[in-house]
């Protein structure tokens, strides 16, 4: 049997998380992915402390991701001059605490929440989200 050395565990990195986060997004369903455009994925350790001001959480670990923009379906036919691009944000920290306590890969863990974030920003109903979920790569 070989001997595992815990100094050579890491906890993923940054970057890690945002490979992780394109190749999530990657496997949606195309249909799913109109509504939201292009999305960049971002990634941070925690929210900031004015998006937990304005979303009224209490703790940076009750957050683990962050829809930010206006989808093709809302945005209408015309094309804003100076708006940012869509972005999901995925909190590392939340997500790992998130993955310590629950038998799920990581990778499915940041496929549900860019799932859940565009879908909530759109107003889908949880067994639509589901059903999204069950038809990702």
């Amino acid at each position: 049997m070989a001997s595992l050395s815990l100094e050579t565990w890491k906890a993923p990195s940054l970057d890690d998380f945002e490979v992780l986060g394109r190749a999530a997004l990657a496997g949606l369903p195309r249909e799913f992915l109109s509504l939201a455009g292009d999305v960049e994925i971002r990634v941070d350790d925690f929210p900031t402390a004015e998006v937990l001001a304005d979303l009224e959480i209490e703790s940076e670990f009750d957050l683990l991701g962050l829809f930010v923009g206006v989808g093709l379906a809302h945005a209408g036919a015309t094309t804003v001059t100076g708006m940012m691009p869509n972005r999901v944000w995925l909190y590392r920290r939340p997500i790992l605490d998130y993955w310590a306590e629950h038998d799920e890969t990581l990778g499915a863990i940041v496929t549900h929440v860019l799932i859940h974030e565009i879908g909530h920003h759109f107003g889908l109903s949880d067994d639509d989200m589901e059903a999204i979920e069950e038809a990702a790569d």
